[in-house]
């Protein structure tokens, strides 16, 4: 893959990362690249607005529905017994939790190229047969320089080995986000850090003479709302949750009915709540694009915003106070990403049009040169983000 050879692509994701924070004035690095290359409006989510399937959105091109991940924690009819979470590296690095979509990192490989995943969600997998050549386990207290600095060291190599496509993720803006909320001081100090560090970044490829080379695509994947104690709904003061089995609670709780449980499903689906309401997932709304993959459980009960839906033993299990949550309507200002282009290939000083994440993957796709796999996205909708 020649072109891919001398024209490297890296994709960020800044966790949490909410459209507007880069507007703070906090953020002088990404704002010079969203000045001197291509930015959207904004960039809508996925739903469920949380991270495992947008991540997978994000280098498949496919919603959650298609691709499979519909969510952080999930059980498969496919996989009995067998609960997929977030924390547990033999569910995460378990393919079949992945096979459904195909990984621009694998579409890379199989077209004769290389690919890097300083952190991404499912790398650690071998999705249709492969990881990428170059792949971190995830790992919390890697700095945010020091996975900048894997990163160099990638490009670093001779261009014969240099990866062609790279991932780089950065969770500490979600982490703080969560703990003292979007307008706190330390999700200041959380941006800071990371604009410091992609400033590395940019200053490390300038010094091994690639900027003229390098794109780089920065985004999230979800936004941030505020939230608070006395905005926790607990749906026990309604029914008895002991019955029905949780695959998720925050921004909304999803649930299957276990032997005895229908009345509990009942009451919540017939009744009428403050700040939640409860359906099937027949009754999801079509624009979500949401609820046909075997996974969904069978029930949903959506919060307001800014409001959690959960239950006791599940916020004693998480252990700690939330200020900050996602996972609500896509289409919310507070869960927007940002999306910025930022290299040779793409225009100076533009903003274009409101964009879908799946859309990333096929831009993804033409700046490496590579047929894309089958996608939802649509390559229109950034075209005014290249250069003609």
């Amino acid at each position: 893959m020649p072109q891919q050879a001398e024209a490297p692509v890296i994709l960020i994701s800044i966790d949490g990362f909410r459209n507007d924070y880069l507007d703070r004035g906090l953020t002088p690095i990404l704002s010079s690249m969203a000045a001197g290359g291509a930015r959207a409006q904004y960039m809508r989510p996925s739903y469920p607005s949380i991270t495992f399937p947008n991540h997978y959105t994000l280098v498949t091109g496919l919603r959650p529905d298609h691709h499979g991940v519909i969510a952080n924690f999930m059980t498969d009819p496919e996989i009995p017994g067998v609960r997929f979470s977030m924390f547990d590296p033999a569910t995460v690095g378990d393919e079949r939790w992945w096979d459904d979509g195909k990984p621009l990192w694998t579409s890379v490989r199989e077209q004769g190229g290389r690919a890097a995943a300083m952190f991404w969600v499912g790398s650690e997998a071998p999705v249709h047969g492969a990881r990428p050549e170059f792949w971190r386990p995830f790992d919390i207290k890697v700095t945010s320089q020091q996975r900048v600095q894997q990163v160099l060291e990638w490009l670093a190599l001779p261009a014969t080995q240099r990866p062609h496509f790279i991932t780089l993720y950065f969770d500490l803006v979600d982490t703080m986000g969560h703990r003292h909320g979007p307008d706190s001081n330390q999700l200041n100090s959380a941006l800071g850090e990371v604009d410091s560090a992609i400033g590395e970044l940019l200053a490390g490829i300038r010094t091994q003479g690639l900027q003229q080379k390098v794109n780089i695509v920065v985004t999230s994947d979800h936004g941030m709302t505020a939230t608070s104690p006395d905005k926790q709904i607990y749906l026990d003061d309604f029914v008895d949750v002991s019955k029905l089995d949780f695959g998720w609670t925050g921004a909304y709780a999803s649930f299957n009915a276990l032997p005895g449980g229908e009345a509990a499903v009942t009451k919540l689906l017939t009744g009428s709540y403050p700040h939640f309401r409860c359906i099937t997932r027949e009754q999801i709304a079509a624009r979500y694009e949401y609820g046909h993959h075997r996974r969904v459980p069978a029930y949903i009960c959506t919060a307001e915003l800014g409001w959690q839906v959960t239950t006791r033993q599940a916020e004693k299990r998480k252990g700690h106070e939330l200020l900050g949550e996602h996972g609500y309507d896509n289409r919310l200002r507070d869960m927007y990403s940002p999306f910025i282009g930022y290299g040779p290939a793409f225009a100076q000083g533009v903003t274009i049009a409101p964009i879908d994440n799946v859309d990333v993957y096929p831009l993804l796709a033409r700046l490496l040169h590579i047929q894309p796999a089958t996608n939802d996205g649509n390559p229109r909708h950034t075209e005014a983000a290249l250069k003609h």
